[in-house]
């Protein structure tokens, strides 16, 4: 494997642009979309955030689009195909989604007909066909950061990528926030539909052109793909079943299974409801509530950086996330008691700290994940724990509309009190994310699930 060039750092940085893509996509998607669907058009919360959740309960076709990346080579490389094809295809989807949106609106102030339900579902049906088509680029782009990479300098590769996704939810938050600028709050519909097709025209397009700059010529110039496909079996197509009784053989897996469910919907079910918060509570305009996500964005790129080089080494990984599930739980407590008191300047620096927190409990539990894993079946391990987060984060999106949904019937909406199921809850969940990693013993895991590997081999060799 001598005769395969390493990649360097700007290599690294380069491919690092796809990821940033994919943050600036999320904030378009996650963030300003859904805000104009509650505040701006008055889609109901649940609504606006069942058919946002699509995009995620489509995940378990990434296991599916990785092995067709494995097996079907398109213009005779095994990713780069379809790493453009899907960004090309998540590019125009996303400008559809947001066409079909202001049907639902026009159709919403008709009344809540069947007409207006069958647009509902149209709409659901365009964000998990987005869903598919970011599964369709993103699951052979993260197939081809091993395919170019070796064991030595992969980390490296992976936490350059990983920081520029956060960069680019910062650069899409600003890029949204200038193309936004001139939308006030409660300004006329037609501005609002006005700027929203252009950034959702602009922003997509240079997305899919960083894809296509990210990825040109790496595959063909660094990967070892068909080297190691001739030596070894490709994790890609070790089978669901399989996957399912090694991952199954402790009880730790269910454990650990629980606390990630329990951290990401802790974690991520603000999402949906953050910035109409700042919206409805704090009287911010939609550029300032765009802005939320670069403060976010770069409270967790600082909690990555300190964690990873200085927290964790000096604590450990478990005690780290521990911690970070604790200052998460402050960090909504923050959050509420700026909504309480009305003050913008203390929302803004919680919602920093919040990121913050973010970072510490990402890197613990990141780390953590990767000593629940077994070397002969790294991508299958940790392809597991990706699709439990990808379907925790569904449910996060869905839970945060609904408990705002239940907030607003409670207290009426468009108050501080709406809000207050979704970060109390988010804080029981941190808190019990936490109570629940005390109990997963990583040595015990290791020894169960390689003796099931062990016996899984043995099987297939008879």
């Amino acid at each position: 494997m001598g005769e395969y060039p390493r990649i360097n750092l700007v290599t690294m940085v380069r491919l690092g642009l796809f990821q940033a893509g994919l943050g600036m996509m999320s904030v378009l998607m996650l963030g300003i979309l859904n805000r104009v669907m509650i505040s701006e058009l008055a889609i109901p919360p649940l609504v606006a955030a069942g058919v946002i959740a699509m995009h995620q309960l489509v995940a378990p076709a990434r296991v599916w689009f990785g092995q067709m990346s494995d097996a079907h080579p398109v213009g005779g490389l095994h990713r780069t195909g379809y790493v453009w094809l899907g960004a090309g295809v998540f590019a125009l989807l996303a400008w559809g989604v947001v066409q079909i949106t202001w049907q639902v609106a026009a159709q919403m102030a008709l009344g809540w007909t069947g007409v207006t339900w069958a647009w509902v579902a149209l709409l659901g049906l365009g964000f998990a066909l987005y869903g598919l088509a970011v599964s369709a680029s993103s699951t052979p782009f993260a197939a081809l950061l091993v395919d170019i990479s070796d064991e030595d300098n992969r980390s490296q590769l992976v936490g350059v990528v990983w920081s520029l996704l956060m960069v680019g939810i910062i650069a899409g938050a600003i890029t949204g926030s200038w193309l936004l600028k001139q939308v006030e709050l409660d300004a006329a519909e037609a501005v609002v539909r006005g700027s929203v097709n252009r950034l959702f025209t602009l922003v997509p397009l240079g997305v899919a052109g960083l894809a296509v700059g990210a990825t040109a010529g790496i595959e063909a110039r660094f990967s070892r793909y068909r080297v190691r496909s001739q030596v070894v079996e490709r994790e890609d197509q070790i089978t669901l079943g399989r996957a399912l009784r090694v991952l199954t053989a402790s009880p730790q897996t269910g454990l650990f299974f629980s606390f990630l469910l329990c951290m990401t919907l802790g974690l991520f079910m603000q999402e949906p409801v953050l910035e109409p918060y700042g919206g409805e509570v704090f009287g911010m305009p939609i550029a300032d509530t765009t802005r939320l996500n670069a403060y976010w964005g770069m409270g967790t790129l600082f909690g990555l950086g300190v964690t990873g080089f200085w927290v964790v080494p000096r604590l450990g990984k478990r005690p780290t996330t521990i911690l970070g599930c604790g200052l998460a739980a402050l960090g909504f407590l923050g959050i509420m008691l700026a909504g309480w008191v009305g003050q913008v300047w203390l929302f803004t620096l919680m919602v920093f700290a919040f990121g913050v927190a973010a970072g510490v409990t990402t890197t613990g539990a990141l780390t953590l994940m990767l000593d629940l894993t077994l070397a002969e079946t790294a991508g299958t391990f940790i392809g597991a724990w990706g699709l439990a987060q990808a379907l925790a984060r569904a449910l996060a999106t869905l839970g945060g509309g609904g408990l705002l949904e239940l907030g607003s019937n409670w207290f009426g909406a468009e108050t501080f009190w709406a809000y207050v199921p979704v970060f109390g809850t988010q804080i029981v969940l941190l808190l019990t994310a936490a109570t629940l990693l005390r109990t997963v013993d990583v040595k015990l895991f290791t020894e169960r699930t390689r003796a099931a590997l062990g016996e899984l081999l043995a099987e297939e060799l008879e």
